[in-house]
Formats: structure tokens, sequence, C-alpha cells
């Protein structure tokens, strides 16, 4: 905490414990401090919201009056953290009625207790939180976790909305990474089912596999894979997993953990050198000291198909053992299976788009800036898209179809649910491709055939043309972060 706020807490204390004094049959009323309608200065703001971490029902009744005495609807930030903060038993015993009372008179609107609307209703609007509300926040959320302080700095510069800031159910690395996790060959990977979903990783002529598995409970993977440093990075909530190279193009290279923290249902996750939040979806800094310098991680391409197809595909490969050092139940849908199966989705998004199902899977595509989604049953139904993004020429391919899954999830018994499905990207120069029946195999508008692998299409006199990275991702993760996404086959939102 600053001196100041430490100052301000102090004072505030030492008035409550003034006021504590008074006998409680004492109907004198607690005068209030600021003429009706009268705009809080900066400083009065801070101290009132500040005055909140005491935790005191008079401390509290108090503040309220003055806010909303004075209309000011910088509040109405903090009193939906209030809100969320009392129901999980941070503050006021449980008792968020006066923050909900406190929140309808402030913006004339009435969600009740329901944290996600009042967050989704804010999300769409152009408020602003009162100055320190950052710090504020952090040392709200410290009550979970003191290393949540560290990340919500107001000496940090900030490129996303903090209030959107969300706390994920867990702590920092709550959901632990694996770090250069062990590794099996795979005809000792004993535990696998031929059907079960991997992402495969292959750099530099070696492959690895993660299995989803396992990756459902790390949602991140620190390792080394063809002499590069990787950072498989999982999104369960928002259904992608985007592999970052970890040698950033500022010269440091950076592995990451969870940090607890969601925005828009994305995980954030941050940098073990500088504690830096990153967005999970675009691999940019974006709350801390990295944020605010134009640093954007390198994609390599990631692959999600089953694990028999894997090992047809890299018989050498690699594939994370089982024995992560964690005790888990590594069975497929045990920790996520549930939500894999459902149409809802977890935390809220304020901004969301009808153009697709919100949990349809699709391939994320960003080239020159320009973001794309291609839905996968599309793709599978026509496995292989020629196309254009950025006025690159592009051919997607889907030629095995979707990997399905039945599993058994801790909360819900048996679940069934797609997991995904295996699409590349490539660039296609001036050819137009069409499928075979090998599903290894292209043909372009000549007829001649063209060979897939990870790293290019090989033509039939040595031609290559080079793999295009991409991911997977539920539409309402995508959308929220790209409304201005281009969408396969459909009119763009």
């Amino acid at each position: 905490m600053s001196t100041y706020a430490k100052i301000v807490v102090l004072a505030l204390t030492l008035l409550l414990s003034a006021c504590a004094s008074t006998p409680a049959a004492d109907p004198t009323p607690v005068p209030t401090l600021i003429p009706p309608s009268t705009p809080l200065s900066d400083e009065l703001a801070t101290e009132l919201m500040f005055s909140f971490l005491i935790d005191h029902d008079e401390a509290t009744r108090i503040s309220i009056e003055q806010i909303l005495t004075a209309r000011d609807t910088r509040f109405t930030s903090v009193f939906i953290e209030l809100m969320r903060a009392a129901q999980i038993g941070l503050v006021g015993s449980g008792n968020y009625l006066p923050f909900i009372e406190a929140l309808a008179e402030l913006t004339q609107q009435n969600f009740g207790p329901s944290w996600p609307e009042w967050v989704e209703w804010y999300g769409a609007t152009d408020l602003q939180p009162p100055p320190g509300f950052t710090s504020w926040k952090g040392l709200l959320l410290g009550g979970i976790d003191p290393g949540f302080t560290d990340f919500l700095q107001d000496d940090f510069v900030s490129e996303i909305r903090v209030e959107e800031i969300q706390w994920g159910g867990v702590r920092v690395d709550g959901i632990p990474a694996l770090d250069n996790p062990a590794m099996l060959e795979a005809d000792k990977a004993s535990y696998l089912n031929p059907e079960d979903p991997v992402f495969g990783l292959f750099i530099n002529g070696e492959a690895r596999a993660y299995p989803l598995r396992i990756m459902d409970w790390h949602e991140m993977a620190n390792d080394v894979v063809g002499g590069v440093p990787v950072s498989l990075a999982y999104c369960t909530l928002c259904g992608a997993a985007i592999a970052f190279d970890g040698r950033a193009p500022n010269g440091e290279t950076y592995t990451f953990g969870s940090s607890g923290f969601l925005y828009r249902s994305n995980k954030l996750m941050y940098d073990r050198q500088t504690r830096t939040l990153w967005n999970h979806l675009t691999g940019e800094p974006v709350l801390g000291q990295l944020a605010g310098q134009d640093l954007s991680l390198n994609l390599h391409s990631v692959v999600l198909t089953s694990w028999l197809e894997w090992q047809n595909q890299h018989p050498n490969t690699l594939v994370l053992d089982d024995f992560t050092g964690f005790q888990r139940i590594y069975e497929p849908g045990a920790a996520y299976g549930n939500y894999f199966a459902s149409d809802e989705t977890m935390f809220p998004v304020w901004n969301r788009n009808e153009l697709l199902a919100e949990k349809e899977q699709i391939f994320a595509l960003r080239i020159d800036g320009v973001p794309k989604a291609y839905p996968l049953d599309l793709l599978t139904t026509e496995e292989v898209a020629n196309d254009v993004l950025a006025d690159s020429p592009i051919v997607l391919i889907a030629t095995r179809g979707a990997v399905q899954v039945d599993g058994e999830s801790l909360r819900e018994g048996e679940v069934q649910y797609q997991a995904g499905a295996e699409v590349r990207a490539f660039a296609r120069a001036d050819y137009t491709f069409s499928p075979t029946d090998d599903p290894d195999q292209l043909a372009d508008q000549n007829g001649d055939l063209w060979q897939i692998t990870e790293e290019a299409l090989i033509g039939p006199n040595g031609e290559t043309l080079e793999r295009v990275p991409g991911h997977l991702a539920y539409w309402f993760g995508w959308f929220s972060f790209f409304p201005n996404t281009l969408v396969y086959g459909e009119t763009a939102p």
C-alpha cells in the first residue's frame, strides 16, 4: 500500500474510532460532509474509495452516503467490485446489499445481486473509476492472494480497462504451469488412448504432443522444442491454445504462468521475469512493466488432433509424461468436461455477437493485423478452403474431421464434446487446391499433388508454400477482442 493510502486509511480509522465511542443508542445522525450534488474532488474520491478497505459497517455507511449525495458515477465500478467481494466473503461479512442498493441508486439500473449482469452492463459504458482505482483493486483482491497486489499498481501502464479484470477463482499459479516437463517416447505413453485429443507442435524437426487430459489442468507449458523456447498457453474458457515463441522482439526471453485473472473470459498470463500481465489471445503485455512498449510475441503453429493421428504422422514424437509432479486426475474431460459440453459461458463478457453460436469453435487467423474466423464445422465439411486474407492467398486444410471426446467430468459424470479439429493454414500463391483421397495430400488446379507437412506444402518439383500460424478458439472469445473480425462463409459482423 502506498504511503498516501496508509495515511488515508489511518485517518478514517481514527474517525471511525471516534464515532464508535458514541453510545449506540445515541440517535444523532452522522453529518453529511458535503452538500448535495457537489462533485467530489479527486482527493476526496480516492479517500472514500480506500475507506472501504477498512471493512467497517460505519465506514461503509458514511462513504456510501457521501458518494450518493454527490451522485459520483465514478464509484459504479467500485461498488461492483465491493458487491462481488462481499459475495465471496472478502468484505462486509457477506452483506452485499448496501452495494447493490448504492448501485441501483447511482446508475438507475436494477440487476440485483447478479454480478455478471452488472459487469456486462458496465463494460458497454464509458464510465471511469476514481483515481487510484488500480492499486485499490489490487489491495482488495490481495485479500485472496497478496500476489494480486503486485499485478495491479497505479504506477503501471495499462493497455486494458482495469475494471474488466476479473478474479478467475484461483490464486496466482493456482493453475500451475508445466516447466520443462518430462517427456515420454510414444510407445511408452500407455496412459493415452488412440482417440485422446492432443496439441501437436513441430519445430526444427522435433515433434511433441501435449494431451488435453493433462493440459486442461495446467493451461501452460514452458518448454524447449527443436531448440526454441516455447510457451504453449491454453485458455480453457475461450477454447484457445496458442504456441508463443518465448524470444520476444526486445531481445529478452520470457516464460509464463497463470495470474488467476481473466479479461473478458480470457486468461491473463504473466511473465516470470517482470510479472507483467499479458493478453493470452494477442500475446501482448497489457498491464505492468512491459505494457506500452509495442511488444508482441511471435506465434508457432499448433494443431489439435487425436493421439493416433499425431503418432501416424510423427512416429518419433515425444509426449508429456503423466507423472508431472502434481496430483491431478488426468482423465479426458475430468477438469472442464462439463464446460466443454455446455453451450454456456462461465464468466461475463460484455461485447458479444450472434452471428455464430457463442461457443462455436473457429480457426483463428491474423495476417498483417487483419483477423478472420473460420467456423470449424464449415472447414471440416469443405476439407480444403481457398481464401484471401489481407491480400494474401491462403489455403486451410481440415481433411481429418473433428476430434470427439467421450469423457467423465468430476462435476457431472459422463460427458461428450468436440475438442476441435485438425486444421492447418498455408500460403497458396497462385494455386487453387482441392482435397484428394489421401488426407496428407492436396491437388492443385493442374492436378499436380502436393504433400502436407507441418512446416510447408511441398509441390511435385520441390516447391514450398509456408505454414501460416493459427489456432482454435470459441467464437465469443475471439469476437470479444476482435469485433472487426471477418468470418469465412458469412457477412462480417
